[in-house]
């Protein structure tokens, strides 16, 4: 099987589907973005009302996040802690496809189901939830994600491989 990989840095922990499936279904829900931060349905409703339709986009989803940093801001002050599902392994990515990634190191088992959060590093910065079945002891194929994340995921593939287009061009003047 051949797949077309980039090289991209990214962080996740993981566990075995097996190990929780319910609990896991549950946490990649609230990660799709359904059930999303008061911040972010009040910004919803207000766009479907047609509120926001003379302000400025970027500026607007600016404003939202400082909120959110804000919002996190009081959760560490509170020592308040997101809730989130407890994953066995953490590992490093070292390149991404479109459906694919690889690990750094060989620690999945062959065939195996798994349930993963992965730190995207994009604006904004956050955890996107996938499903990943093991094709080697380092190959991942993701069998589950939402299309949100998905349009996030190919996004930052397509960025990467721009950044390594121009690196190759600059080596050749």
């Amino acid at each position: 099987m051949s797949v077309r990989l980039v090289p991209a840095p990214i962080s996740l922990i993981y566990s075995k589907v097996s190990d929780n499936a319910e609990a896991f279904e549950k946490e990649y829900q609230q990660l799709s973005g359904l059930d999303e931060d008061p911040i972010s349905q009040w910004l919803k409703l207000a766009k479907a009302r047609g509120e926001t339709a003379e302000t400025d986009d970027v500026l607007l989803n600016l404003l939202v996040e400082l909120h959110r940093k804000i919002d996190n801001l009081e959760m560490i002050l509170k020592n308040e802690k997101q809730k989130r599902i407890s994953l066995s392994n953490e590992s490093e990515i070292e390149s991404i496809g479109h459906d694919h990634f690889k690990l750094v190191s060989p620690e999945l088992e062959i065939g195996e189901n798994y349930y993963a959060r992965v730190a995207m590093p994009v604006h904004p910065k956050r955890d996107v939830a996938v499903y990943f079945k093991a094709i080697d002891t380092s190959l991942a194929e993701i069998t589950k994600i939402h299309e949100r994340d998905s349009k996030e995921w190919s996004s930052y593939l397509t960025a990467r491989e721009r950044i390594l287009i121009r690196e190759a061009k600059e080596k050749k003047s």
